[in-house]
């Protein structure tokens, strides 16, 4: 018996290796898929938080007034930079467009001192930003106007939404296709090992002796997966950012790390589900129907 079991053990090997590499590109896939979708939604991010509001001072404004309105404006839950922006700074990024120089036609800088800062990308929405113009326009002793691109904030606020529906359906149903494939993965691996199940159930072994080994295989098969798949996903990052190295700005390292724990427990969840399935599915057959 045990020169039986030994037997089976050796003929299931080359299984548990296809298994195993079966499970890693499965999962390597899953790891890519994420890497893109953290990616697309750092850079959507970045994209809302350029978006700039200018509150344009008026020419009677002390600079105790810009203070107190600089001060008013770091302050808020909305901000992520804010910057003030001079009559001669205001010149010279108007001259860096290309625009006329207007001190041919006029003796005096007709530029407005202003205040821009950038929101953070939570508070990018059209109507939120509506609001905040609102509440600043109040101070009409030192503000002028507020500006900002409407158009863009409109037309990027309905783009990211249909983009994140699409991402979320493209996601989902990767995820059920990669569960489909290890999950078959698994029973192919699991056939081998049919007639050693069987046997065991015959001279008497319990459901969980039999199932004890076979499971702590499918938890170690599932470990070693994930740590390939992950050592493939971080190489092929590494590899990105040094032909791409804005991709680099875009990596969240925690956010990552998520997604490589996510893969571990994907891995080893799938493996142990399946193996023990399979199991149970064996030992409910009877000896004729193996064959």
């Amino acid at each position: 018996m045990a020169q039986f079991g030994k037997a089976s053990a050796k003929r299931s090997k080359p299984s548990y290796f296809m298994a195993i590499l079966g499970v890693t590109i499965v999962l390597f896939f899953v790891g890519v898929f994420g890497w893109l979708l953290l990616n697309a939604s750092r850079y959507t991010e970045e994209l809302k938080e350029d978006i700039k509001l200018q509150v344009y001072l008026r020419r009677s404004a002390t600079q105790a007034d810009v203070d107190t309105l600089m001060q008013y404006i770091k302050s808020r839950p909305y901000t992520k930079t804010v910057e003030f922006i001079d009559k001669e700074t205001a010149k010279k990024q108007w001259m860096e467009k290309g625009e006329t120089d207007f001190q041919e036609l006029l003796d005096e800088n007709p530029l407005p001192a202003s205040i821009d800062f950038n929101l953070k990308n939570a508070y990018v929405q059209k109507d939120t930003i509506a609001a905040i113009k609102a509440d600043l326009e109040q101070r009409q002793l030192v503000i002028e106007s507020v500006k900002y691109p409407a158009f863009v904030v409109e037309k990027m606020g309905s783009s990211v939404r249909a983009g994140l529906i699409v991402f979320a359906a493209l996601a989902a149903l990767f995820c059920i296709l990669s569960i489909v494939l290890i999950d078959n993965t698994i029973r192919l691996a699991m056939y081998s090992n049919r007639f050693l199940i069987k046997t065991m159930q015959m001279v008497g072994a319990t459901r969980g002796f039999i199932a004890r080994p076979l499971n702590m295989r499918a938890v170690l098969n599932g470990l070693i997966a994930a740590l390939v798949a992950i050592g493939l996903i971080y190489g092929l990052m590494m590899l990105s950012e040094y032909f791409l190295p804005y991709l680099g700005d875009l990596r969240d390292n925690s956010k990552v790390a998520i997604l490589f724990g996510f893969l571990i427990v994907l891995g080893i969840s799938i493996t142990l589900f399946s193996t023990y399935r399979s199991v149970v599915k064996y030992l409910k057959m009877k000896l004729d129907e193996l064959y």
